[in-house]
């Protein structure tokens, strides 16, 4: 819940900073208030743009907020058994071999991110290696390796630009209207110049918090996916037996947690913002 909670935030913070950019810029480029078209335009530059920026960053902000560390050259024998599973799965489903990355953190975790198939980055924590077995681990590293091999991180960041671009968009046309009710037949009226801008960035943080359910929902789609191609590489009883593994250890800690937000595992509303399907869904997916 946290990583959701920052991954929106992050997102709506680069919308307000693009819209910011978006109202310096425009007039300048003769883009006003009621031009639609020009307007949708600029809003689709900065808001794809923002969002490939993002993608090419990835593996660089990536390393750094979780202080991975790459393997260059394997220390020990973990290490060369990590890099060797990772070209392994990499030749198997045919992508370029990642980095591969080991970072400090008792929560068993594992990402993948990068700009491309080929120029990639796989991330385990040293939890994950300490509290499961190998053949979980495998599991957990043929997951992330589908999620690469599916395009999951260019697909992501093109709806993410979409969405940009309509939260953009629709914050200065709503607010547009808004700023035309006030007035009315007064053209001295309506919302000032820094008043419009507040209901524009009041918007887009509403808006911004509604779209990410449409991200969310991509999210946990792909996530049902890597599960399939992990099956696929490593077997279907080894990514189950992971999945338990990690609903084992997490489920005390989660609960409390998970309550307080309204998710017990049922549908709920707080649950259209998980990036993540709840474990037991994603279990019983592979059961099936």
């Amino acid at each position: 819940m946290k990583r959701v909670l920052l991954f929106v935030g992050t997102n709506i913070a680069v919308i307000i900073v693009l819209s910011i950019v978006l109202s310096i810029l425009g007039p300048a480029f003769g883009i006003q208030q009621g031009s639609y078209g020009g307007l949708l335009l600029f809003a689709a530059v900065f808001g794809f743009g923002g969002a490939f920026i993002s993608l090419l960053l990835s593996k660089t902000i990536a390393k750094r907020s979780v202080g991975a560390q790459v393997i260059a050259q394997p220390a020990n024998a973990t290490e060369r058994w990590l890099v060797e599973t990772v070209a392994r799965h990499a030749q198997t489903v045919g992508v370029g071999i990642p980095e591969v990355a080991v970072y400090q953190s008792p929560e068993m975790n594992a990402f993948a991110t990068g700009a491309s198939k080929n120029n990639s980055l796989i991330a385990v924590s040293t939890g994950l290696l300490q509290q499961m077995d190998r053949n979980e681990v495998e599991a957990v590293l043929a997951h992330e390796m589908s999620h690469i091999a599916n395009g999951d991180m260019v697909t992501l960041t093109l709806i993410q630009g979409v969405v940009n671009t309509f939260v953009i968009f629709l914050a200065r046309v709503v607010a547009g209207i808004i700023n035309n009710a006030l007035r009315g037949n007064n053209q001295s009226g309506g919302l000032g110049g820094f008043a419009y801008f507040g209901v524009v960035i009041v918007l887009e943080i509403v808006f911004g918090i509604l779209a990410s359910i449409i991200v969310m929902w991509f999210s946990r789609r792909r996530e049902f996916r890597a599960d399939e191609g992990a099956a696929k590489l490593e077997g279907n009883s080894a990514m189950i037996a992971a999945l338990e593994r990690l609903k084992g250890n997490r489920e005390s800690e989660l609960d409390g947690t998970l309550t307080a937000f309204g998710i017990s595992g049922k549908r709920s509303m707080a649950e259209l913002f998980m990036s993540h399907p709840p474990l037991d869904k994603r279990i019983a997916a592979l059961r099936k």
